[in-house]
C-alpha cells in the first residue's frame, strides 16, 4: 500500500491554498446544483401517476469533492471516466458549469429527453463517457476501454492518444462478482493507465457496511498486482492526530464500528466529545477533546480523504504510472446536506425547508437554483478555463467501403456451421484485407473448441506485450499460440463476463477513437445465459459487436444437460440493439455473417448473436439454386430472415414446415415422408427468425406497405398449417400462427436434457423426423 504523499513545501502550500478556496467554491455549487437537479425533478414537476421520480442527493453528495478535484484540476480531454451510476446529478452539475450542458436540461432529470436517471453515453444531452447504469458492470467497462485502445495502438498508427481510464465506483459495488474477473485478469496489471477511485462512504442501499471489509478489499487487489492507496483522514484531523492524546483520538476513531461513526455524524455538536471520551477515554483524549470548540470538533470527524481536495489532487500525480491503481476515499454519504451519514439516506429527498437551508450555506438561492458563477470572479473563470481544456474534437469514423455480399466459396461436402466459422474469417481476410485487418477475435479459453484455428494460425494472438513462444519449434503442433502485439485474436481466462465487456468497448472504439472494428466473440451457447446483462449493457452503452454461440441445443448431446442451451433462440429475439441469427447451412453462415459485419462499427449499427450447431449438415439438402439471378434472389431472402426450399406454388401446400438450424435435415426428411402420403408440405428455412418477426410487426405499422420477408415465405392469400422446429424453445417460433392466422404446433425443447446420442435427445425432445410428421398428419385431422 502506498503511503499518503507528504505535504507540500511552505512556499508552494499559499499557491495551493489559494487553489483550493476556489475548488471549495465550485465544489459548494456542484453540491447544490446537484441536489437541485433532483430536487426538481420530484417537487417541480407535476406529477399524478403515484410513482416516485426518485434520485440519489446523498449518493451524489459523498462523490462532489472526487469529482471537482478531477473534473476542475486533474483530467486531461484525453482522460474517460466512468462515473458510479447514483452520482449522474454530480456528473450533470460539473459539465453545466464547465459549459457542457444547457441550463434547460438541468429541471429535466429522469423526464423524457432530458437527463437519464444514471449516466448514459447515448442518451445523455452532455459529455459521458461510459453508461453506468448496471451498477458494477459500468466500473469495469474504462479497463476493457483500456485493453481496446493498446490493441488499436499496436496495430494502427492513425490511432489517437489517450490518457488515464478513470472509474469512480461505490464501496458497495464491489460486491458485484464482474469486478473480480476483470481485476484478475493477468494482462490488467501491466496497465498503468488505469486509475480507480472507491468512494468509501460505508453505506450500501440498506445497510451500514462492515469496516472490517477494507481489509480484505485492499488485499485482493494487491493481490491482482494493483497499487492500493488508502486516503482515510484529511490533513486537518490528522495535525490533531499529532497533538497530545491525539494517537487515543486515531484509535478510538479507528476502532469503533462503521455504525457508531455514522450515529457520531447526526447528533448535535456538544454530544460528539462525550461520546468520543466515553466511559474509558484517558487523561491525554480527554484534555484534547476538551480544549477543542465543539463545532471544530464536529468537523473534524468529517475531515476524510475523500473531501480533502489537497490530499486527492497530491495522490493523483502520486500514484505509480506503471500499474493500474486503486484509491479508497474515505467519504460521508449525504456530506454536507441534512441527511449526512443517516443509514436511511439512500434515496432520502431533502424537504423544502431542508433546499432552503442548503441553499443558504451553499451561498445561492431556492428561487434560482440554476445560477452560475458571476463572471470575472475566480470560479469562473477556472471552470471556462476547464471547459475549454476538456472539450474534445469531434470524432469522425474511418470509413472501410462496402464488404463483399459473398466470397465465392462452393460448399459441396458436409459441413457445421461452427467449422464454416473458421473457414470464413479466413477467407473473408482474404478476399478483403483491409476489412479483414479490422476483425479482432476474442474467446474465453475456447477458441480451437470454436474452430478458431485456422484463424489464429494466419493472425496469431494479440497481447499487452510480445511473448516468447517456447513451442515455436514444436513440428506435431496444430495450433500455433504464437502471441504478440500484432494478432488479432484476444484470448481471456474462463470468464464469459470479461469477454463480453472486452466486446463491447472494442465494438466502441469507432465512436471513440475514429477507428473501426469488427469484433466477433466466440463462447458455448449454453453460457450466453451467463454473459448476457454485461453484453446487453455494452449494446445498451453503443458497443457494437458479434457474439456467436456455438455449439447449441441438445443437438450438443453427449455433453449433457448441463451444455444444452434452450432459452438462447427467444433471448436472441427480445435483445434490443440486435439481430439474431440461426443458419443452418454454411454458405447462409457466409452469406448472414457478411450482412452482419457491415453492420457493425458504423453510425447507425447493430450487434448480431449467431447461434451456431457442431452438426454438419450436407449443403445439397439447401437445394441452392445454380442460376446467377435465381441464386442472388436466395442470398436476399437469406441475409432478410429465411427463405423457401420448396420451389412449388405455396397455394398447393397442405401444410408448412418451418424450421431453424441444425434441425433442418428432420424439416427436409418430413416433408418428404409427407409426400410419400400425397400430402404437399412446404419447408421454409429460417435463418433469422428475428428479422422475420420485425417483418411481420412492421407490416401492421403505419405507413408501412408489405411485410417485405415475411410475406414471402407465408403469402397473405395461401394460408396452410403450420410446424415450426427448432432446437431450442417452441415458444421462439409461435408468433408466426399470427402472420396469417393459421393453425399451428411449435415444436422444439422444453426441458433439461440429458447425455445420448443425437438420434436419441431428437426423440426424446420431439424434434424428430417421426414427430414433426406426427404433429402435420395432427393438424391435418389425420
Amino acid at each position: 500500500m502506498m503511503a499518503i504523499p507528504l505535504p507540500p513545501p511552505a512556499d508552494e502550500r499559499a499557491g495551493a491554498s489559494a487553489r483550493t478556496e476556489v475548488l471549495r467554491q465550485v465544489a459548494q455549487r456542484v453540491l447544490w446544483l446537484s441536489a437541485a437537479i433532483v430536487d426538481a425533478a420530484n417537487r417541480g414537476r407535476p406529477n399524478d401517476t403515484g410513482v416516485k421520480v426518485g434520485g440519489h442527493q446523498a449518493s451524489s453528495a459523498s462523490m462532489v469533492d472526487i469529482m471537482v478535484s478531477l473534473y476542475l484540476s486533474e483530467l486531461t480531454h484525453l482522460d474517460r471516466v466512468s462515473v458510479k451510476p447514483h452520482a449522474s446529478p454530480v456528473l450533470h452539475a460539473i459539465n453545466y458549469l464547465l459549459g457542457d450542458l444547457d441550463v434547460r436540461y438541468l429541471p429535466r432529470l429522469r423526464e423524457l429527453g432530458g437527463l437519464q436517471s444514471y449516466p448514459s453515453r447515448l442518451k445523455d444531452p452532455d459529455t459521458v463517457d461510459f453508461s453506468t447504469g448496471s451498477v458494477g458492470i459500468g466500473a469495469t467497462a474504462p479497463l476493457w476501454a483500456a485493453v481496446s485502445h493498446r490493441y488499436l495502438r499496436s496495430r494502427f498508427a492513425s490511432t489517437p492518444a489517450a490518457g488515464r481510464f478513470v472509474s469512480l465506483l461505490g464501496d458497495a459495488e464491489l460486491d458485484e462478482g464482474a469486478i473480480w474477473e476483470a481485476v484478475a485478469d493477468p494482462s490488467v496489471a501491466r496497465m498503468g493507465e488505469l486509475l480507480w477511485i472507491v468512494d468509501l462512504n460505508r453505506q450500501s442501499l440498506d445497510r451500514v457496511v462492515p469496516d472490517v471489509q477494507i481489509h480484505r478489499l485492499r488485499a485482493m487487489f494487491e493481490a491482482a498486482g494493483w497499487q492500493v492507496v488508502t486516503l482515510k483522514w484529511g490533513r486537518a484531523i490528522t495535525a490533531l492526530f499529532e497533538r497530545p492524546g491525539g494517537d487515543e483520538l486515531r484509535q478510538r476513531l479507528e476502532r469503533m464500528p462503521n455504525e457508531e461513526y455514522q450515529r457520531l455524524l447526526r447528533v448535535d455538536a456538544a454530544e460528539v466529545g462525550p461520546r468520543l471520551v466515553g466511559e474509558h477515554g484517558g487523561a491525554a483524549l480527554r484534555a484534547l477533546v476538551a480544549s477543542l470548540p465543539d463545532a471544530e470538533l464536529a468537523r473534524a470527524i468529517r475531515d476524510l480523504g475523500g473531501h480533502d481536495l489537497d490530499l486527492l489532487l497530491d495522490t493523483y500525480r502520486e500514484v505509480d504510472d506503471t500499474r493500474p491503481t486503486v484509491v479508497f476515499a474515505y467519504t460521508v454519504k449525504g456530506r454536507g446536506l441534512p441527511t449526512e451519514g443517516h443509514p436511511n439516506n439512500h434515496s432520502a429527498l431533502l424537504t423544502e425547508a431542508q433546499m432552503l437551508a442548503l441553499a443558504t450555506s451553499c451561498g445561492t438561492d431556492l428561487a434560482d437554483p440554476w445560477r452560475a458563477f458571476e463572471p470575472g470572479t475566480a470560479a469562473s473563470d477556472l471552470c471556462a478555463a476547464r471547459g475549454a481544456a476538456l472539450r474534445r474534437p469531434q470524432v469522425t469514423g474511418r470509413a472501410l467501403g462496402p464488404l463483399p455480399r459473398t466470397l465465392g466459396r462452393s460448399y459441396r461436402s458436409p459441413i457445421s456451421t461452427q467449422a464454416a466459422l473458421g473457414r470464413f474469417l479466413v477467407d473473408f481476410l482474404r478476399a478483403a484485407p483491409e476489412a479483414g485487418a479490422r476483425v479482432v477475435t476474442c474467446s474465453p479459453d475456447v477458441a480451437s473448441s470454436t474452430n478458431l484455428g485456422g484463424w489464429i494460425n494466419k493472425t496469431g494472438v494479440w497481447s499487452i506485450e510480445d511473448r516468447h513462444d517456447w513451442f515455436a519449434d514444436d513440428t506435431e503442433r496444430l495450433l500455433r499460440w504464437s502471441e504478440g502485439t500484432g494478432g488479432q485474436h484476444i484470448e481471456l481466462g474462463i470468464a464469459e463476463v470479461n469477454l463480453v465487456g472486452l466486446l463491447g468497448e472494442l465494438g466502441a472504439t469507432w465512436s471513440r477513437w475514429a477507428e473501426r472494428l469488427i469484433p466477433i466473440a466466440t463462447l458455448y451457447d449454453p453460457f450466453i445465459s451467463r454473459a448476457l446483462e454485461p453484453w446487453s449493457y455494452g449494446i445498451y452503452a453503443g458497443g457494437q459487436s458479434i457474439i456467436v454461440g456455438t455449439p447449441s441445443g441438445v443437438t450438443l448431446s453427449s455433453e449433457g444437460g448441463a451444455h444444452q442451451s434452450i432459452t438462447t433462440p427467444s433471448i436472441g429475439l427480445e435483445q434490443p440493439g440486435c439481430i439474431a441469427w440461426e443458419p443452418a447451412f454454411a454458405r447462409d453462415l457466409e452469406w448472414t455473417m457478411l450482412a452482419a459485419m457491415e453492420r457493425v462499427g458504423v453510425e447507425g449499427g447493430t450487434s448480431s448473436y449467431f447461434r451456431l450447431s457442431t452438426r454438419p449438415l450436407d449443403p445439397a439438402l439447401a437445394r441452392v439454386p445454380e442460376d446467377e439471378l435465381l441464386l442472388e434472389r436466395r442470398r436476399r431472402h437469406a441475409v432478410a430472415g429465411g427463405y423457401r426450399i420448396t420451389d412449388h406454388d405455396p397455394a398447393t401446400e397442405q401444410v408448412t414446415l418451418v424450421g431453424a438450424g441444425a434441425v433442418m435435415p428432420e424439416v427436409i426428411a418430413a416433408a418428404e415422408h409427407l409426400a410419400e402420403r400425397s400430402i404437399v408440405a412446404g419447408v421454409v428455412c429460417l435463418t433469422s427468425a428475428d428479422l422475420v418477426y420485425r417483418a411481420f410487426q412492421a407490416r401492421g405499422s403505419l405507413g408501412a406497405s408489405g411485410g417485405g420477408i415475411v410475406d414471402v415465405l407465408f403469402p397473405a392469400d395461401r394460408p396452410a398449417p403450420l410446424v415450426t422446429v427448432l432446437d431450442g424453445h417452441p415458444h421462439t417460433l409461435s408468433f408466426l400462427a399470427g402472420v396469417r392466422g393459421d393453425r399451428i404446433r411449435n415444436l422444439g425443447v422444453s426441458g433439461f436434457g440429458q447425455s445420448s446420442d443425437l438420434h436419441d435427445a431428437y426423440r426424446v425432445h420431439g424434434i424428430d423426423t417421426a414427430s414433426i410428421v406426427d404433429a402435420a398428419l395432427t393438424l391435418l385431422g389425420r
